[in-house]
């Protein structure tokens, strides 16, 4: 099995998205989805792209086996960091490297543009993704806690400050 890490582009969308789906899956929580293939390609490829991402492909069959999706944040105290939102290799190709080569072109992007922290998060039962993160010499943080609100939240909430005033 050959692959090749790209940065990838807009005909990368239906695997990228079969990724998606698929890690989906795997953190058991399918219908968390709420994302389509439009919006990944708006998103990442559109006039106002937030987005960018390395693809791993397979060489023989051309197929998208892996993906790491990243994003520049800003942090007031770090300044410019690099938000890697999501490592992805399908099932069937983990345990060859795939994985931690996307991992090593998206630190290396951080380097060159200079970031001054990389963020990502792992699940706490995903042990080989751990695994593999421990052995990068990454920092796991128990101090902070992620706080999330879903579009219904965000539109209840706004809606509710309406009906104060």
């Amino acid at each position: 099995m050959s692959f090749i890490i790209r940065p990838g582009d807009e005909k990368d969308i239906p695997g990228m998205f079969k990724l998606v789906k698929e890690l989906a899956e795997f953190e058991r929580a399918p219908e968390a989805v709420v994302n389509t293939e439009q919006m990944l390609r708006e998103d990442g490829f559109g006039k106002h792209s937030i987005y960018k991402v390395f693809i791993a492909e397979e060489v023989a069959t051309g197929d998208v086996i892996g993906m790491a999706l990243y994003y520049t944040a800003y942090s007031t105290w770090k300044g410019k960091i690099l938000y890697l939102d999501d490592l992805i290799v399908t099932g069937q190709f983990r345990k060859f490297g795939i994985g931690k080569r996307l991992l090593n072109e998206v630190i290396k992007e951080a380097e060159l543009r200079g970031v001054n922290q990389m963020r990502w998060q792992v699940l706490e039962w995903n042990e080989p993704a751990i695994k593999m993160y421990e052995k990068l010499g990454v920092t796991f943080d128990a101090e902070w806690i992620d706080c999330k609100m879903s579009k219904e939240q965000i539109v209840n909430y706004v809606t509710s400050l309406h009906q104060t005033f």
